[in-house]
């Protein structure tokens, strides 16, 4: 095998995508601090306790570990970048108020997490910490709209954008109403074959699974893989469901946040249960033409900070920049201006002052006068009447 061939589901990116990626990265940074996020940059490595204290097995299982050569302990390369956020909310900031907080970065994952994807993201993502209120939520739904909508994905008839709502609260509501405390090992192995089976929507298993139940959280449990759809969803849910207070509070705040979000089509299905184990409350996912699956991925996940020994309530979403170019028309070429090479005082002062004013100039070099792939020189500088001017091409 050439040394040069690269990893599986790794990849160079080059001139015009990069700049793309560059040109997103900043524009979604910008988007966060106009609505009041903080940057912060948590490490690429850490210490492997701490970068998976809470994050379960999933987490665990797309994380490359190594050893620390200073200090022979176990590292861990991150995967995702909310728990080191929530560290940094609970041990760093250490805030009584709310704190917005907001990141981009590479992640890097042991295998790609759908066909085609690659191992190594850049994600950016926005947090709120320490406010449980269903106000937060909307924030956090309308700054990612905003965001896409920055980047340049625009909605349209024949290509809407479309948030796509659940709640963890109901299905975790339905299985607690089943549980017995003396069995939590079983009830526990029992409840991730159920969440297989409702996200495969697999009626047979699920009957199978369920079939120890109290007829009302196994009817609940069944009734989930039919209720996905428009608003009216959550009505014919308030008429299935059990009326269990987790339950109702769920369904009415998935109705708030229908009436307030706007600029995109809302959709739910309340069987949709990834990330279930990370989620504590609203979950949700953004999906646009073009993409093989969500955008945006985000929702309520209050107890990300209690295993750093602060309990605080926690909101957000994250996406893929370079997933986002995939969706994105390809950027025209960058406009510069050429210029001659040579060392004349006044064509270098011409050239500086030019490129301090925000322009892209590009010398000729000897014998190499056209050789530009990223840039489109459409104007030149030119010598006239003794001084350097830039003139069209």
């Amino acid at each position: 095998m050439s040394a040069w061939v690269l990893p599986d589901h790794i990849a160079d990116v080059l001139p015009s995508e990069a700049r793309h990626i560059e040109e997103l990265r900043r524009q979604l940074l910008d988007t966060a601090r106009g609505y009041g996020y903080e940057l912060v940059m948590p490490p690429l490595l850490e210490h492997l306790e701490s970068l998976l204290s809470g994050t379960g097995e999933a987490l665990d299982l797309q994380t490359f570990k190594l050893v620390d050569q200073l200090s022979g302990r176990s590292m861990g390369l991150r995967a995702d970048t909310t728990p080191q956020v929530a560290r940094i909310d609970a041990h760093l900031l250490n805030r009584t108020g709310v704190a917005r907080l907001c990141y981009c970065g590479p992640v890097v994952h042991t295998r790609p997490d759908r066909p085609h994807a690659t191992r190594e993201p850049l994600q950016f993502g926005a947090e709120i910490y320490g406010h449980a209120g269903l106000e937060a939520d909307v924030e956090v739904l309308r700054l990612s709209l905003d965001c896409l909508e920055a980047a340049g994905v625009v909605a349209s008839s024949q290509s809407p954008v479309i948030v796509d709502l659940a709640d963890a609260r109901i299905v975790r509501s339905l299985l607690e109403s089943a549980g017995q405390p003396e069995r939590q090992s079983g009830i526990e192995a029992l409840s991730a074959r159920v969440h297989a089976a409702l996200a495969a929507k697999d009626a047979s298993t699920l009957r199978d699974l369920t079939r120890p139940f109290p007829a009302a959280a196994r009817e609940g449990l069944l009734a989930l893989l039919q209720l996905y759809g428009d608003v009216r969803v959550l009505d014919e849910a308030d008429k299935v469901l059990p009326s269990s207070p987790a339950i109702r509070a769920a369904l009415a705040d998935l109705r708030q946040l229908a009436q307030r979000v706007t600029g995109a089509q809302l959709s739910f299905d309340l069987a949709d249960l990834r990330g279930y184990a990370y989620y504590s409350g609203m979950r949700f996912g953004i999906y646009t033409a073009g993409a093989t699956d969500a955008l945006v991925r985000g929702g309520r996940y209050d107890e990300v900070g209690a295993i750093f020994g602060r309990n605080r309530p926690a909101v957000g979403f994250s996406l893929d920049i370079r997933e986002l170019v995939g969706v994105l028309p390809a950027q025209p070429l960058r406009a510069a201006i050429r210029a001659p090479w040579n060392d004349a005082p006044e064509l270098n002062a011409a050239i500086a002052d030019l490129r301090r004013n925000g322009d892209t100039v590009v010398c000729m070099l000897p014998g190499h006068g056209s050789e530009i792939d990223e840039f489109q020189c459409d104007r030149e500088l030119v010598l006239k009447d003794g001084c350097w001017q830039v003139a069209p091409l």
